[in-house]
């Protein structure tokens, strides 16, 4: 009787691990649509196309819905802590391309990005490149928001560079991937 105990509690310990995989499952297409599309008013959102992150580094994005307004929405970001998906405009796309690429962006007009969805996302305040927080990269929380890029940098001084509770600073300042932060939400969730 102790001998079938310890074999039915072993058989339960090795499939915690399945259990624990199948629960961790990756989202199906159509639920990286529907978080995709959290990232911005339905009315921008409904038509935009829909990509997904590339699956490693070096590779490219793949279409999960082509859209008809010019807009591109991105589910969340697997590798982040957080909700994060983004939808924005032809200007982010062309600088999320750069950064992918880690050149610097050519921006020929105003941007626009949103990351409005509930829940928010962490990462650096300063370093546009890092994974996890350190001493110096001012790592933390960032709520749902709109994102702004500019043609020159220039008209970004004076901005605050660290996070505000409720107002816009400046992300990234200093390097060529600066842009301004407008949170629409200051309480973390």
């Amino acid at each position: 009787m102790h001998r079938a105990i310890t074999l039915v509690g072993l058989a339960l310990l090795l499939t915690i691990p399945a259990i624990r995989a199948n629960s961790q499952a990756k989202p199906s297409k159509a639920q990286k649509i529907a978080n995709a599309m959290t990232a911005a008013p339905r009315s921008l959102s409904s038509k935009a196309t829909i990509m997904d992150w590339p699956a490693s580094e070096g590779a490219q994005m793949t279409t999960l819905r082509t859209g008809s307004n010019g807009w591109t929405c991105l589910p969340d970001f697997p590798a982040t802590k957080g909700n994060d998906p983004m939808c924005v405009d032809d200007q982010w796309m062309s600088f999320m391309n750069a950064m992918m690429g880690k050149t610097t962006p050519r921006i020929s007009r105003a941007g626009v990005g949103y990351m409005i969805a509930p829940g928010g996302a962490y990462g650096s305040n300063k370093d546009p490149f890092a994974t996890k927080a350190t001493a110096d990269n001012d790592w933390g929380y960032d709520p749902p928001h709109v994102m702004l890029l500019v043609t020159d940098q220039r008209t970004l001084q004076g901005i605050p560079t660290a996070r505000q509770n409720g107002a816009p600073w400046v992300m990234w300042a200093g390097t060529p991937y600066a842009h301004v932060m407008v949170p629409v939400s200051s309480a973390k969730r």
